[in-house]
Parts: C-alpha cells; sequence; structure tokens
C-alpha cells in the first residue's frame, strides 16, 4: 500500500471514528437490562462517566491504529487488529448510552484522537516489546479507571454499569494477551505520565 493510500485509510478510519459510524459485533451489555427512572443527579453523573469512557475508547482506536501503522509484526498487528475490534464495541456502546442519558461526546475527541495516534505510532518505533508494554499498561489503567466509575456509578443505573463491566472484562483480556505476546515492563516514569495524560483527558471529558 502507498504512502497516500496509508494516509486516506487512516483519514477515513478517523472521520469514521468520529463521526460515530461504528456498529458493534456483539449485543450491547445494556439491552433488555430494567431500571427505574434515574434522578437528574443520577442521570448527569451516569453521562459524564460514559462521556469519559467514549472518549477513552475515541483514544483506544487511535492508539491501537497508530501501534498498527507504526509496526511491521504481522502477528502484533493482528492482535492490535483484534483488540481494536473489541473496542469499536465498546465506542459503539457508549456512544448509545451516552444518546439514552440524553447526552453528548466529548467535544474534544478530535484533539484526544489526534494525539493518541501520535503517541501510538511513536510507541511501535520503539520496538515491539515496548509496544507491548504500552499496550499492557494501557489497558491496566483503563481496568482500574474502570473499577472507579463503578464505584461512583448510581446502584440504580444497572444499564450503565452492566457496559462498563463488560468493558472492564474486554480490557483485562487485551492486557492478558500482550503479556503473552511479550510485552516488557514499562519504566516508572513513562507509567506516571501515562496516568497524568488520563488524568488531563477524563477530567475535561467529564464536562466538555
Amino acid at each position: 500500500m502507498s504512502l497516500l493510500d496509508r494516509v486516506i485509510v487512516e483519514f477515513d478510519a478517523a472521520l469514521r471514528t468520529l463521526g460515530g459510524v461504528v456498529r458493534s459485533r456483539r449485543p450491547d451489555p445494556a439491552e433488555g437490562v430494567d431500571v427505574p427512572e434515574l434522578s437528574a443527579g443520577e442521570r448527569i453523573e451516569s453521562a459524564g462517566l460514559m462521556r469519559v469512557n467514549h472518549a477513552g475508547e475515541v483514544c483506544a482506536q487511535a492508539l491501537y491504529r497508530g501501534q498498527a501503522l507504526g509496526s511491521s509484526n504481522l502477528e502484533l498487528r493482528a492482535a492490535l487488529a483484534e483488540a481494536g475490534r473489541e473496542e469499536e464495541d465498546h465506542l459503539a456502546w457508549s456512544a448509545r448510552r451516552l444518546e439514552a442519558l440524553r447526552s453528548r461526546p466529548s467535544l474534544l475527541n478530535p484533539i484526544w484522537y489526534a494525539g493518541s495516534l501520535g503517541i501510538g505510532f511513536a510507541a511501535a518505533k520503539a520496538g515491539d516489546r515496548w509496544n507491548l508494554g504500552f499496550l499492557r499498561e494501557t489497558e491496566k489503567q483503563v481496568e482500574a479507571h474502570l473499577a472507579g466509575h463503578l464505584e461512583r456509578l448510581s446502584p440504580r443505573d444497572a444499564r450503565t454499569r452492566a457496559v462498563i463491566e463488560q468493558m472492564a472484562r474486554d480490557e483485562a483480556g487485551h492486557a492478558r494477551a500482550a503479556d503473552a505476546l511479550g510485552a516488557a515492563e514499562l519504566p516508572r516514569p513513562v507509567r506516571a505520565g501515562m496516568r497524568m495524560s488520563a488524568r488531563l483527558m477524563t477530567s475535561t471529558s467529564y464536562w466538555i
């Protein structure tokens, strides 16, 4: 594939992700879950948390694409593609849940996408073990972040809870897959920098 073709493919992927033109392959975990009418406060909190999760899934799409774009390892690229397909499910589920909560995605998603694509590409250029290590650390931090959301979520909002719980299970599976492929342990300063970046994204996406 020529450079121009790859640019066109990536531009199309970005438009589909940011424009919400994604479909889940698996059933939505929120379907068929009965919930009472949420209070205004509960709905606002659920929407804020799910907006953060949706922004995180936008980042995940860009990260995986950047990591695959910068890697020449076919096995690793296949693993990234499979994880990316599961993350597309998360993206679609999050978008549906936001709509049901009468809310919207983060207005900053284009910024998160562009930054994550570049970070993923840089991680790939560091080498396969570091690329996998970045994947594993990302998923571990997302899993912890989702656990925090489950603590904050109203116990009455079983639909949002079902979505987040399935997302957490998938993220744990991606981390295990990266381990199995030989992920390196990232240096502590890198892990701390990733946490700081994630904190910036989550704190702003909750509101904007």
